[in-house]
Parts: structure tokens; C-alpha cells; sequence
């Protein structure tokens, strides 16, 4: 026996709407709201976080590898996680007006003087 919501049709506008509201925005650093380069503002916005946690975090890795280079969590030490991890974030991430990242456009020059 099957009731009415046995047989509900899921796949109408409204079902397709609630997903893509749900929809991650893609990874760009913001041109404005910043502090420095974006990083923090736009991991804040992709994971859907407070930029000021997101904050919080890179700047104790960061002093965590100012401090003590003998620390390490599971064999990784952790003066490899602050600051060169903000550096290859802000060379990888795109801005956004942005197709490309700052790699992107390096190894895209680099491709178009071989030619």
C-alpha cells in the first residue's frame, strides 16, 4: 500500500532551488573586506566561518613556528604551517574578477614565452 508521500516528486523547482542554495561559493580571496591578501576572508567565506576565527587560526600557526620549530603534530612540524602556509594560499587561491590565481598566471607567461 503507498500513501501520498510514498510518491511525492522530488525533482520540481523547488527541490533543485533548495540545492543550489546550498551550494558552496567557489574559492576566491575578496578585492575588498580584507586585511592583507584575502586569505582569511575568503577561507572564512567558503567554509562559511567567522573571518576572525579563521584569523585566530593562522596567526597561532604562525607564531607556533616564530616559537618553537621542535614542535610537531603526527611527524609534521608546525613552523611549516603558518606563514608558508599563508604564502601558498595567497599564490594559489584566485582573486575574485579573477579566472586565474597568482601561479596561474605565472605558469601560463612562462607557457606563452616558450611559444
Amino acid at each position: 500500500m503507498t500513501t501520498d508521500s510514498d510518491t511525492r516528486d522530488f525533482s520540481g523547482p523547488d527541490h533543485g532551488d533548495q540545492a543550489r542554495s546550498h551550494a558552496k561559493p567557489p574559492l576566491r580571496r575578496p578585492a575588498r573586506g580584507r586585511m592583507i591578501a584575502g586569505v582569511a576572508a575568503g577561507l572564512a567565506r567558503y567554509f562559511g566561518i567567522d573571518v576572525t576565527i579563521v584569523r585566530i587560526v593562522l596567526v597561532v600557526l604562525a607564531l607556533l613556528g616564530v616559537i618553537s620549530s621542535s614542535l610537531a603534530v603526527v611527524g609534521f612540524p608546525l613552523y611549516l604551517a603558518g606563514i608558508p602556509l599563508y604564502l601558498a594560499c595567497w599564490i594559489l587561491i584566485p582573486e575574485e574578477g579573477h579566472e586565474h590565481s597568482i601561479a596561474g598566471h605565472l605558469l601560463r607567461s612562462a607557457h606563452d614565452r616558450q611559444d
